[in-house]
């Protein structure tokens, strides 16, 4: 009886969650451990399920950069970075092209649509969702890395059942229940393909449909203290401080940087979490206490 008890609280708990989200939008970065963990990635695929059935409004927008490495080993070509940057000539363009846009991303279609979703797979090409650029002091080698110039992100609007701002009226029926699924891969106006940081483009994503929250998955707690303890909420004031401190550095500087980007841009608050921990989305959005550091403006 008790366990009954504890599983009403927890519904109970939902609802004014469910009620506050409802109908808006909150895009996802799907990565690291959650990406390559089986039981992680059914517990992503059905919380972002989930979330559609009780009229929250997912898209998802994954990385794949381990697969990337690993596709290219057995295809005999060297792995390098410059800056962080992966080198990315016309050849590793295509296998990026190949493992985000292909086998990572119809993979995590499959999985929402293996726990009673819809997903749809798309690529920052498709739509002319991402216009995109090079990013700034481009080399040779790292030619095809981009950034973002513009999203249109009209082919989202009409998937999850929002008002289309051109080419009809608003998405309906069926419609309402598609969840986007989005390789960052984008192309320019000459139609030159790049690949893009995934954390960017949840963020520009976020700020093009003004949503309600980004959330950020990771392979660690959230923002840690000197002490090594969790930080739940900051500032756009303090994570400057920590990042001129340098207690932000490394890896989390990207993601924190499109945070930043979120918050100063709209999004209501961003959400940097633990991907390692099971259910991490619905405990974030659905719960008093969360699994990471919030980011609010």
């Amino acid at each position: 009886m008790n366990n009954l008890h504890l599983r009403a609280k927890i519904l109970v708990e939902a609802l004014p969650y469910i009620r506050a989200f409802f109908g808006k939008t909150v895009v996802i970065k799907y990565g690291g451990a959650a990406m390559s963990d089986t039981a992680l990635k059914g517990s992503m695929a059905s919380d972002v399920v989930l979330m559609k059935y009780v009229g929250i409004n997912p898209i998802v927008v994954h990385g794949g950069g381990p697969q990337i490495s690993g596709m290219m080993k057995r295809l005999g070509k060297e792995v390098k970075f410059v800056k962080g940057m992966r080198v990315t000539d016309s050849e590793t363009m295509e296998i990026v092209e190949m493992v985000l846009g292909g086998t990572l991303n119809k993979e995590i279609v499959n999985l929402i649509n293996q726990h009673g979703g819809r997903g749809v797979g798309l690529s920052g090409k498709d739509g002319g969702l991402i216009r995109a650029k090079p990013v700034k002091g481009v080399r040779e080698e790292t030619c095809h890395v981009g950034d973002v110039a513009e999203i249109d992100p009209r082919i989202l609007q009409r998937l999850e059942g929002g008002t289309a701002t051109a080419g009809g009226g608003a998405g309906g029926g069926e419609g309402v229940r598609f969840i986007p699924v989005i390789s960052p891969v984008g192309a320019d106006e000459k139609g030159k393909s790049y690949n893009i940081n995934a954390d960017l483009v949840a963020a520009h994503i976020a700020v093009s449909l003004s949503a309600e929250k980004l959330l950020i998955l990771t392979d660690v707690p959230g923002i840690l203290d000197k002490k090594g303890q969790l930080i739940p909420t900051l500032s756009r004031k303090e994570v400057f401080r920590m990042v001129k401190k340098e207690e932000i550095r490394g890896g989390m500087l990207p993601k924190v940087e499109a945070a930043l980007l979120a918050v100063d841009s709209g999004v209501r608050k961003a959400h940097i979490i633990d991907g390692r921990v099971p259910h991490a989305l619905l405990l974030e959005v659905l719960t008093d206490q969360g699994v990471g550091t919030e980011i609010v403006s």
